[in-house]
């Protein structure tokens, strides 16, 4: 197809065909604790020893809608991630989901990045593998801030949408589905494009055997990069206050002071 001259979709051939490109498509994933762990904190840090580590579960649906946009229009799926040696073990988790290359970003210096330089990192490496299109979880279950995909958009001048719960694949962008009150909205956008994925009719799918086996072999790319100064530190951390014991009511004669309860204390009424 032809756009003010111009082959959308593909290339032009001397002799007229269109030639299809691949979308050269990534995936962001991030490595948490369980979401069913126990996290404590001990002097103001919090202890992660004996937690179990996971792939975030936004992050398995943004890696179903990136391998759908693969099995739709062809190209690769790039797992990328930021972290530590640790972190091999999450990429290889994506491998074994369908995705063909991993990359790792990580140096020494790189403990204490605040959002800013996290995002600057992974906007780098998109960059340089050249991909048209980025699939992130809508949020990390261990912050749950959100703010990754946003802010990686935002560094590389791309356009993007927010809470996606479908896709459909075309060869110059896609339309996503997205909630908003009382009903959805479809939304096309051009490559290239950034999506957070929310949960949505289609379900993640399970390594089978084979995909196993070829992720205990898979190569993890690492990359280093440029990062900005944090300026954000975290000083201390701390549990949720324990919630007061609750009260009993028994009674005809308590119904005033039940409605005072629900009035003063849980400002319900």
């Amino acid at each position: 197809m032809l756009m003010n001259g111009v082959p959308v979709g593909g290339l032009s051939h001397p002799l007229g065909w269109m030639v299809k490109t691949m979308p050269n498509i990534a995936v962001l994933v991030k490595r948490v604790p369980d979401t069913i762990a126990k996290i404590t904190v001990v002097d103001g840090s919090i202890d992660l020893s004996g937690v179990k580590w996971i792939i975030s579960p936004y992050d398995e649906y943004a890696i179903e809608s990136a391998l759908q946009h693969r099995e739709a229009n062809g190209g690769s799926v790039t797992a990328i991630t930021l972290g530590n040696a640790d972190c091999d073990k999450t990429l290889k988790d994506a491998k074994a989901l369908g995705c063909d290359e991993l990359v790792r970003l990580w140096q020494d210096g790189w403990e204490s990045l605040d959002s800013n330089g996290v995002q600057s990192i992974l906007a780098g490496a998109i960059s340089d593998l050249g991909s048209e299109i980025v699939y992130c979880g809508k949020a990390a279950a261990d912050t749950d801030a959100g703010s990754t995909g946003p802010g990686v958009a935002e560094k590389l001048g791309w356009a993007s949408i927010s809470n996606v719960v479908s896709v459909s694949f075309e060869d110059s962008g896609v339309e996503a589905l997205v909630p908003i009150v009382g009903g959805q909205a479809k939304v096309g956008i051009n490559f290239p494009c950034l999506l957070t994925i929310d949960k949505g009719p289609n379900e993640p799918r399970r390594p089978n055997v084979r995909g196993i086996m070829m992720a205990k072999k898979a190569e993890v790319n690492l990359k280093g990069g440029q990062a900005p100064t944090a300026t954000i530190s975290v000083i201390s951390n701390s549990t949720p206050p324990a919630k007061p014991p609750g009260k009993t009511f028994q009674g005809a004669e308590n119904v005033p002071a039940v409605v005072q309860a629900l009035r003063d204390e849980a400002n319900v009424i």
